[in-house]
């Protein structure tokens, strides 16, 4: 922590060069390559100027960050992930203080925060306008907190620059839970009040700070009630009534679904769209441009190093709003079957059979990967660059909005039919699915649902559950999953063997949909015997994969769903004592004797 933190503020270099006069001071000066309040935070247009380095830095914001939320790959909803994972690592019991990365105990973006907001003593010009550059930096102070806060839970709370001499605070112990999430909701709310309405959706209005404001009181508020262990939940209430408000003033700002009755097309374009600045589903969003050359790496999410998991895919509903779980044969339905007569967004974002990256030839799925991949923000388009994408990036959108809205009513217990048309029902009606009908839905609770969520015991159980589906379906492959399971208290998730797609016999198989073999799956390249009768034609076009590459193999043997070899040579295992937090890195602790580890750790 104190290396990381006194680390020299660059970031925005002040190159004042006076060619004529003046010389005989010019060793007087201070130096100019640093931001000194001497001379800057006079005006606010110094505000703006420092504010839009805050974009860049590790947060909510920044491109990297950005680009790991395209995706679930540390949640339930991925089969099989080749990249490093410390989530991975540590549901194998693989991390402990000595071995976590120590990237994320970085304090040099909050000393970033807190040097202007500091030093605002001396600003000019409009006071609305200062305090709207003032909210945004509180609103990245929040953003840095909170994820501070889902990562450890107690944590030191700093609102000023600390100096080499400020000892007692540099050294001090964490500070509670409640204090830090109280004054990251005191942030948001200031910038709620401050920060403008109007301007782009690719810089912070007050529609952003409103959407991060209910996305944290909802978080913060179904962890206090699920997590008993904390003691917090009687104050639980509040922030749930503030997700409730805050997302109700944004219902009442003039935003709506993205809907043209174009079903899943519609959904996709929310994550493939070159232009989003006009989009009402859009609340905030990352602007990508091939003339400014801004790119992103969306190309990556297809068939790179993950699909999605068995369970993901069953999430999704029938078409008329009954669950898949339910239909006959369900879980013996072959990746061509899968996807008849499901929720369109399902389609759009697991690859279908027939599915082509180049209008072309079908691609193939991968059964080393468990054979669904991911196509949820690759963008479709024969004049994109390969491995390059300009395509906006949603950063807050209205779906969300209503999610949350709908959540936060049902575990308050004040949910209606009403509130559901209002919310869940749009979303649905946008995909082209049976509403959710509130009394069927607690009359009957899903079973699959009821199992991996057994924590949930309200009166609004079975309209909570299918909400929870929604989430999961709507915000997949967005970077929600492992959060919503960690507050959720639902971790026990994260150590079921992922599966992949249901392989009903060893030999050829079609997985265009075109009635043609395309892949075979066998036991070794010397047993071929279940290839007996295929034509030469065929067998000559086909992809082998093989069960003795040790890369996967099947539930049944020779049949069933298509496993991991890793979750049996190293079993998945949730520590519920431990792991809804990861450890202090232990040279901070080092540093800091003060330190206590996170419970369990």
């Amino acid at each position: 922590m104190l290396s990381r933190y006194y680390t020299p503020l660059v970031i925005v270099v002040l190159a004042i060069t006076i060619l004529t006069g003046c010389k005989k001071n010019f060793l007087e000066r201070e130096p100019q390559t640093s931001i000194n309040p001497k001379y800057f935070f006079k005006t606010t247009a110094d505000l703006e100027t420092y504010s839009n380095g805050f974009y860049e830095m590790t947060g909510i914001t920044a491109l990297n960050d950005v680009m790991e939320r395209k995706n679930d790959v540390f949640s339930d909803n991925l089969s099989v992930y080749l990249g490093g994972s410390e989530i991975d690592n540590m549901i194998r019991g693989k991390i402990s203080a000595t071995t976590v990365t120590p990237k994320s105990w970085n304090w040099e973006n909050l000393r970033r925060i807190n040097y202007m907001l500091n030093n605002l003593q001396d600003v000019q010009g409009d006071q609305a306008t200062v305090a709207h550059f003032t909210g945004i930096a509180r609103f990245y102070r929040a953003d840095f907190y909170f994820e501070m806060l889902k990562r450890y839970g107690d944590v030191p709370y700093y609102t000023t620059v600390l100096e080499a001499t400020d000892e007692a605070a540099l050294y001090k112990k964490q500070d509670p839970r409640a204090l830090v999430a109280d004054s990251i909701r005191a942030d948001l709310e200031y910038a709620v009040s401050h920060v403008k309405a109007d301007g782009t959706k690719s810089r912070i209005t007050k529609w952003a700070a409103l959407a991060m404001l209910s996305r944290f009181c909802l978080y913060e508020g179904t962890f206090r009630k699920y997590h008993d262990e904390l003691g917090l939940q009687a104050s639980a209430t509040p922030f749930l009534e503030r997700a409730v408000s805050a997302s109700k003033e944004i219902m009442n700002g003039g935003f709506s679904i993205y809907n043209t009755g174009k079903k899943g097309e519609d959904y996709q374009k929310i994550f493939t769209s070159a232009d989003l600045s006009s989009n009402k589903e859009i609340l905030f969003y990352r602007d990508f441009d091939q003339a400014l050359n801004r790119s992103n790496d969306t190309h990556y999410v297809f068939d790179w190093q993950w699909s999605i998991s068995k369970s993901m895919a069953d999430t999704y509903l029938m078409a008329d709003g009954t669950p898949f779980t339910s239909s006959p044969g369900w879980n013996t339905k072959t990746y061509t079957e899968v996807f008849n007569n499901r929720d369109p967004r399902m389609a759009v974002t697991i690859m279908p059979p027939g599915f082509s990256t180049t209008l072309g030839r079908p691609n193939l799925i991968r059964p080393t990967f468990g054979g669904y991949p991911q196509i949820k923000f690759y963008a479709i388009d024969p004049n994109t660059k390969v491995y390059t994408e300009y395509s906006d990036l949603p950063i807050f959108r209205y779906a969300e909005t209503l999610l949350i809205n709908a959540e936060a009513k049902a575990e308050l217990g004040s949910i209606t039919q009403g509130d559901l048309d209002q919310t869940i029902n749009l979303l649905r009606n946008r995909a082209g699915v049976s509403p959710l009908n509130m009394s069927l839905a607690n009359a009957n609770p899903d079973p699959v649902l009821v199992n991996m969520y057994p924590q949930v015991s309200s009166g609004n159980k079975g309209v909570l559950l299918e909400i929870r589906r929604e989430r999961n379906v709507e915000l997949a492959c967005e970077g929600f999953r492992f959060n919503d399971l960690l507050r959720w208290k639902a971790g026990q998730l994260l150590e079921r063997p992922t599966q992949g797609i249901y392989v009903a016999k060893l030999g050829a198989m079609d997985v265009t949909g075109d009635g043609v073999e395309d892949i075979a799956i066998l036991e070794s390249p010397e047993k071929t015997d279940p290839l007996a009768g295929v034509p030469a034609a065929v067998k000559a076009n086909l992809v082998m994969y093989y069960l003795n590459s040790n890369s996967f193999y099947l539930s049944n043997q020779t049949s069933g769903f298509i496993m991991f070899p890793e979750n049996v040579n190293t079993p998945r295992s949730f520590n519920e004592a431990k792991y809804y937090y990861f450890p202090i890195p232990f040279q901070q602790v080092l540093l800091n004797p003060k330190l206590v580890q996170p419970k369990g750790w």
